[in-house]
């Protein structure tokens, strides 16, 4: 492809030599080079792409597109220098593709929790609708009903890319997408061209990343910031910063609600463990999903629904049949006792699942809460989530999530830190997994409910750099007895 196109909209501040060129791949990472590479070298969190410029070049790259230029030029290559890599990346990778978004109409959905859910949901309503659709979330990528793995919430700015040109080239007309923060403030979906956005909402995550909850909502913000006229903006007016992220968007808005008077607002009438009844915009919705946070979940996707211009009643006739995502409140039910996979992994999302629990839980059912916090990550909300469990549980067993380089027994000790005295005689700490769900299955007894928090979906358990099976719904089957 000639550099001209794949350039378009891209700030250059300088460029060193020949520009009539062709490119054959463009890439970030110097061990993926070929001849004819355009090698974009981005500043990382843990790995500066400058550092590698070199190596890209004795590899065959001819055009490196870089922010501070090397101090020594080779004569064959265009060096380009630009005032943020990553944000050029982007653009760069829209062009090389064939700006995709252009051809989809691209929904993105962000905030702390719901994200997953509410893709799924939409990827699933708009299936059924009879439309062929991508789906881009933490769990999997989809484009139709064909599942591609999932390694972040958000890929980097040419996988994006590529998975979007190869939606439209299978015929997709929408695509929904999980919008992290970090993908936000690391520029992954600069370039592209979203048809509308939606909050869920904000509570304390990523500030391992993002180190204050400030920064966390700005990067949150920037995503609606950008939103041009023709998109909406679609808010979660009962989250404290649902009108902060709209405030300065040039995006039509919209909002959703079930405490406040709203443009898409419901009303929960019945919330029990088979499922919720809504009275959404005056008109009733029985559906499989359970718990409040599983109203907002519901109304995001109908009011995205509503705001591309589709019918009330088909809308809620295929919600009303819809299930859960994977590991989000995803129930098992076996001799009588009922096990709980649920993602959360935050104190609020803690606090809604286990909210939600006790809302439809009978007074004779104990809840059993087996929860751990994962390794290298942020360790404020370790004894958080703790106190959390042992405030809204009857047992709690603290385990191990995902330890990845840390020593399991550390995390383990932070997050005793939030046992409250009171709470001492029904916390057990086992570090194995299994074995902790195991436990929590033998002092269950007929009707008790036991939720295993913080993994979900995810088959598998990172200790030390390596990822060993491991599946929390499986477990709980195989130990329910």
């Amino acid at each position: 492809m000639k550099l001209e196109p794949i350039l378009s909209n891209v700030i250059i501040e300088k460029k060193v030599g020949n520009s009539n060129r062709e490119i054959s791949k463009v890439v970030f990472d110097s061990r993926k080079v070929e001849v004819a590479s355009l090698f974009v070298a981005v500043k990382g969190t843990q790995v500066d792409g400058h550092q590698f410029i070199e190596k890209a070049v004795e590899s065959g790259a001819t055009v490196i597109v870089c922010e501070t230029f090397p101090s020594i030029f080779n004569e064959s290559v265009l060096y380009i220098k630009v005032a943020n890599s990553a944000a050029a990346l982007g653009m760069i990778a829209h062009n090389y593709y064939g700006q995709p978004s252009n051809n989809l109409q691209l929904i993105g959905i962000t905030g702390t929790n719901g994200k997953t859910t509410t893709v799924t949901l939409l990827h699933r309503l708009f299936s059924e609708l009879g439309f062929k659709v991508g789906l881009l979330s933490t769990v999997e990528n989809k484009i139709g009903q064909e599942i591609i793995p999932s390694t972040h919430t958000t890929p980097d700015a040419i996988a994006i890319n590529e998975l979007l040109k190869e939606m439209v080239n299978q015929g997709c007309e929408y695509a929904f997408m999980e919008v992290s923060s970090h993908a936000i403030h690391q520029e992954r979906i600069n370039g592209l061209v979203f048809r509308g956005g939606a909050y869920t909402n904000i509570s304390h995550d990523h500030l391992d990343y993002h180190k204050t909850f400030k920064e966390y909502i700005n990067a949150k913000k920037k995503f609606f910031d950008d939103l041009p006229k023709t998109a909406f903006a679609l808010t979660n007016v009962d989250d404290k910063n649902g009108k902060i992220m709209v405030q300065n968007t040039k995006a039509k808005k919209a909002t959703y609600g079930v405490q406040r008077m709203a443009d898409f607002k419901a009303k929960i009438l019945d919330n029990r463990i088979e499922g919720l009844h809504l009275m959404v915009n005056d008109q009733e919705l029985y559906c499989r999903l359970v718990g409040v946070f599983n109203a907002y979940n519901l109304l995001t996707v109908y009011g995205i629904g509503k705001l591309l211009e589709f019918d009330d009643l088909e809308l809620l006739t295929i919600l009303s049949n819809l299930p859960a995502a994977e590991g989000r409140f995803d129930t098992v039910v076996k001799n009588n006792k009922v096990g709980i996979v649920d993602y959360a992994h935050t104190p609020d999302a803690l606090v809604n699942v286990l909210d939600t629990i006790q809302k439809v839980a009978k007074r004779t059912q104990k809840i059993i809460t087996v929860v751990g916090c994962g390794g290298d990550r942020d360790k404020v909300k370790r004894p958080i989530m703790a106190k959390v469990a042992c405030e809204k549980s009857d047992m709690v067993i603290l385990t191990s999530d995902n330890p990845r380089s840390e020593d399991p027994d550390a995390i383990l000790n932070d997050m005793e830190k939030g046992i409250p005295e009171t709470a001492n005689h029904k916390t057990l700490v086992i570090s194995d997994r299994k074995q902790a769900i195991k436990t929590a299955c033998k002092f269950a007894k007929a009707g008790d409910i036991i939720l295993v928090a913080g993994k979900g979906h995810e088959k598998y358990q990172e200790i030390k750099g390596k990822k060993f099976p491991f599946d929390d719904k499986q477990t709980l089957i195989n130990e329910l007895y």
